[in-house]
Order: structure tokens, then C-alpha cells, then sequence
């Protein structure tokens, strides 16, 4: 039992240590603790927020080191429970190793270890990261209001004739990111070009102002987020 014991210790100490490098990469740490524990018992961490996870390089490491270790530790568990009366269950070694992770967890608590790892991270994604790897969550979505959508403009649209640069006010949260018109996709010369009917916008921005903007326009009741959780 103590072996047990010992060993769900050290469980909860990579667990711990695990959050903190999470948290370190921009993860909070409830959406990181849940996705270590998931990792760890091969529950497939299969909610939404797995996709922030898969999507970052330096994150995935991590993952891949947890689903190892879950898969380890349940062999070893296992293990120890069928050799309850043995006397080599090495409790001096798993003494040793606890104390190692207790020290490390302490040491990552603190604030100039984590910024060191901080700027490693950032330094590693800057090398490393393709652009399309970085989740849309986390380079757009900075507050709870910001979607990335799509609005189709109808032959009707009072919008239909406009020039995209008098599209927005100054004022307007909103940001066009491209035109999809028919299969060609302008992003680089849209500037100079006017909205026709059949023209899908991808935008960016607050909500309520994208809605108060293009819906009422377009007699439209709703659009289409094209990733949002």
C-alpha cells in the first residue's frame, strides 16, 4: 500500500508539473489540468479544447510524454498490486523520485523559472511553428465576444456595389479577412475591389457588431461561424 501510495504521489506531482509548463505556453490552468488528467488515464481528451493542444508544437511534446507515462504507470500499478507481498517494491527509489518532482514542481512555481521557460517557448515557436499550426482560438479569439465568420451577400443586398474600402467605419470592431468570390479567394487586392452578389465575406470582430452590421442588411437571420466553441 505504501508503494501505491507512493507511486500515485509521484502521479500527482508530474500532473502538477504538467499544468505548469501548460500554463506556461498560454493554457489556463482548469482547461490544462483537465487535458493532463485525460491524457494520463487514455480518456482520448476528446473535448474541444484537445484542438489546443494537437495545434501547438511544444504542447504536443508534453501530451506525448503524458500518454506514455498513463500508459507506463498502469502497467506499473498493476504490476505492484500482483506483488502486494513482495518485498522489493524499491520503496526507497520511488522516496527518491518523489522528492525530485516535489523539487521541480516548487522550482516551477517560480516566477523566474517561469518566464525563462516562457521566452524558450516563444523562442521555439517563432523556429519552429508553421502558421497554419496556430489555433484560431488562440490568435484570434482574445475576448468572449470575437468570432471569425462568414456572410454571404445576396443579389438583394444594399451592400451589393460598395467599395470595400467605405465598407467600415473607423469605429467598427470588424476586420475583413478576405472575399470569397466563386473559387478564387482575394485577400491581397480586395481593397481595391467592390462587393458583388454571391461574394462570401470572412470576417473578424465583435459580434453583436458584425450582427448589428451585416444581418439587418442582408435580411439574413443568422451566420455562419467558421470555428467557434
Amino acid at each position: 500500500m505504501l508503494f501505491i501510495l507512493l507511486y500515485l504521489l509521484i502521479i500527482m506531482l508530474v500532473i502538477e508539473v504538467s499544468v505548469i509548463m501548460f500554463n506556461i505556453t498560454g493554457l489556463e490552468k482548469p482547461v490544462s489540468r483537465y487535458q493532463v488528467i485525460s491524457m494520463l488515464t487514455g480518456t482520448g481528451f476528446t473535448t474541444d479544447e484537445s484542438q489546443l493542444i494537437i495545434d501547438h508544437p511544444i504542447r504536443r511534446k508534453i501530451s506525448a510524454f503524458l500518454i506514455l507515462f498513463g500508459a507506463f504507470s498502469l502497467a506499473v500499478i498493476i504490476s505492484a498490486m500482483t506483488n502486494m507481498l513482495s518485498d522489493d517494491l524499491r520503496l526507497t527509489e520511488l522516496l527518491v523520485i518523489n522528492s525530485v518532482l516535489l523539487i521541480l514542481l516548487l522550482i516551477g512555481k517560480t516566477p523566474f523559472l517561469k518566464n525563462k521557460l516562457r521566452k524558450k517557448f516563444d523562442y521555439e515557436m517563432h523556429k519552429n511553428l508553421d502558421i497554419s499550426e496556430l489555433p484560431i482560438k488562440d490568435a484570434l479569439y482574445l475576448d468572449e465576444n470575437d468570432v471569425v465568420t462568414e456572410v454571404a451577400i445576396e443579389k438583394d443586398s444594399e451592400l451589393v456595389g460598395k467599395e470595400i474600402l467605405n465598407l467600415f467605419e473607423k469605429e467598427e470592431d470588424i476586420t475583413l479577412l478576405f472575399i470569397k468570390r466563386g473559387e478564387i479567394n482575394l485577400r491581397n487586392t480586395m481593397h481595391n475591389e467592390s462587393i458583388q452578389a454571391g461574394d462570401d465575406l470572412f470576417l473578424y470582430g465583435n459580434k453583436e457588431e458584425i450582427e448589428k452590421k451585416f444581418l439587418n442588411k442582408d435580411g439574413k437571420e443568422e451566420h455562419e461561424e467558421i470555428e467557434r466553441s
